[in-house]
């Protein structure tokens, strides 16, 4: 991580640029990040407990109001351990975790790791010692000392909007944390700014919510894509920000189409921060609303960073309805209401979207939307319903030695007329393979070859070896495929992956075959 001397971070750093009177408020405590005197029963659960209407904090003088004995009891209720369909976490996530040029710049050496889906949202993360674990879900980075399993989930940043006031404003995705506070060290944060244009007139805190109220906590450090904070107690937690000068946002475009029978389409366009807590809050948004809706799956990232004040326009081609045209963009993190532009066409055509920046005429995102984008939601849901035959017999055959089951699809290959229209990967071809795979094959493995956390889980628990996992990982994905694990298929599932040596060990398949 790399320091800049404008940043007040620690505890002892009391005479930054910008001092401790410039952000004092009535409802925030700024005595620093001491372990006394704080409780870490408060536990909000907030979004954990319930995805209906959130109830707002109580304030007594200026702070959090502490519940009464019954009430704290349930607000720090188990967490149910039930675990979810990995088909709904993977249709429901909203995770976007890319960034420029300036935040890939730092060379990361976290083991990364992932977690369970527990039920409302929630992760849980079992570390086996002392080490440094990035979450792959949610980028949280975590020290600790010891064996200890780790809760966590996302929170709103809405309803603690009454405590956080300027010049003060959102840095990243709030979250809250449950473990052994004594097991754990430090936490960083992902944040969703870029600090490519940043100078020495910029301080990150941490925004702490405890029993006792809410305070501004100091950091110990920051980097590119994340501010590390000094675990004083575990209750909701997030990184905050303050600059005298134009804050870049990464920024990203969500949509989401209407579902009803009429002929004409509708959508709504979200122009977001890259923030886990605002794209969750669009979520819960769309699912409650009246009208039914279904994600469309676009490159959500914005190729230009966003800033506060700034005007976009959205434009379509052909041309649609577009309310409104232009929006100013403001981070909207603190809002429970999200903004967002609707796009109606009377006859479902193919079209192209473009967000455009006013002042410079650059386009800061695009898409074309094509009708298998929203058709393929319908079939694919029919489809799942009558596999569920093809599934079992896919288990059953996954319980037969590997050889056994290659040997099978390797007779179920057309070579009627003396040519292998689909010749399979050998073992040997994927081993190769699997040894150019770096530390992002979890990714690789969930978000290009559709493979289930639990999965995952399992081949990592019966195997130490890593280069071993990503083998028995690319197996997994050719039993799933079956007769479509083929080289060319592999390629186009593994064509954004940003490694050399993959690309070239893909193209020397594709020479082979």
């Amino acid at each position: 991580m790399s320091q800049d001397s404008g940043v007040a971070e620690s505890s002892d750093d009391h005479q930054g640029s910008l001092e401790e009177k410039d952000f004092r408020s009535p409802n925030l405590d700024t005595s620093g990040d001491s372990k006394s005197g704080e409780d870490s029963s408060f536990e909000s659960g907030s979004e954990a407990e319930s995805d209906n209407e959130e109830a707002k904090p109580e304030k007594t003088n200026g702070e959090l109001g502490e519940s009464s004995t019954e009430e704290a009891s349930a607000q720090v209720e188990e967490w149910e351990d039930k675990e979810l369909p990995t088909q709904h976490y993977n249709s429901e996530s909203n995770k976007i975790q890319a960034h420029c040029e300036h935040c890939n710049a730092e060379n990361k050496h976290n083991e990364l790791v992932t977690p369970r889906l527990l039920s409302r949202g929630q992760f849980l993360l079992k570390v086996d010692g002392e080490g440094t674990y990035q979450c792959t879900e949610t980028g949280l980075i975590f020290e600790v000392n010891r064996k200890v399993d780790i809760k966590y989930c996302v929170l709103s940043w809405s309803k603690y909007s009454d405590l956080i006031e300027k010049p003060w404003a959102v840095g990243g995705p709030l979250f809250d944390v449950k473990c052994d506070p004594l097991c754990l060290t430090s936490i960083q944060f992902p944040h969703s700014l870029c600090l490519g244009h940043r100078d020495t007139n910029m301080m990150f805190k941490v925004f702490h919510v405890k029993s006792t109220g809410a305070s501004l906590e100091y950091t110990v450090d920051h980097s590119a894509t994340h501010v590390k904070w000094r675990v004083s107690s575990l209750s909701p937690v997030g990184p905050v920000i303050q600059s005298e000068e134009t804050v870049f946002h990464h920024g990203a475009v969500i949509l989401y189409k209407a579902i009803d029978h009429n002929p004409s389409l509708s959508f709504r366009v979200y122009v977001a921060t890259n923030n886990e807590s605002f794209i969750k809050d669009i979520s819960k948004s769309v699912k409650h609303s009246c009208k039914k809706f279904m994600k469309i799956d676009k490159p959500p990232v914005c190729q230009k960073l966003l800033q506060n004040g700034k005007k976009y326009r959205l434009i379509s081609e052909p041309e649609a309805e577009i309310t409104p045209e232009e929006i100013e963009f403001v981070d909207g993190s603190l809002l429970k209401l999200k903004s967002y532009i609707e796009v109606y066409l009377e006859q479902p055509v193919e079209f192209k979207l473009l967000l455009v920046e006013m002042d410079s005429e650059e386009i800061v995102w695009k898409a074309k939307l094509r009708e298998c984008d929203w058709v393929q939601h319908h079939q694919n849901q029919n489809i799942s319903k009558s596999s569920t035959s093809g599934n079992r017999r896919r288990k059953m055959s996954s319980s037969l030695p590997d050889e056994t089951v290659y040997d099978k699809r390797m007779k179920q290959i057309d070579s009627s007329d003396g040519v292998k229209t689909k010749a399979l990967l050998t073992d040997t071809q994927l081993f190769n393979l699997a040894e150019k795979l770096g530390k992002e094959w979890l990714k690789i493995a969930i978000a290009n070859l559709k493979l289930n956390i639990s999965e995952i889980d399992a081949i990592r628990e019966k195997e130490d070896n890593v280069t071993i996992s990503k083998f028995k990982m690319l197996k997994k994905w050719q039993e799933k495929e079956q007769n479509n694990a083929t080289a060319q298929n592999l390629c186009n599932c593994l064509k954004n992956v940003d490694s050399v040596e993959v690309q070239d060990v893909l193209r020397g398949f594709l020479q082979e075959t």
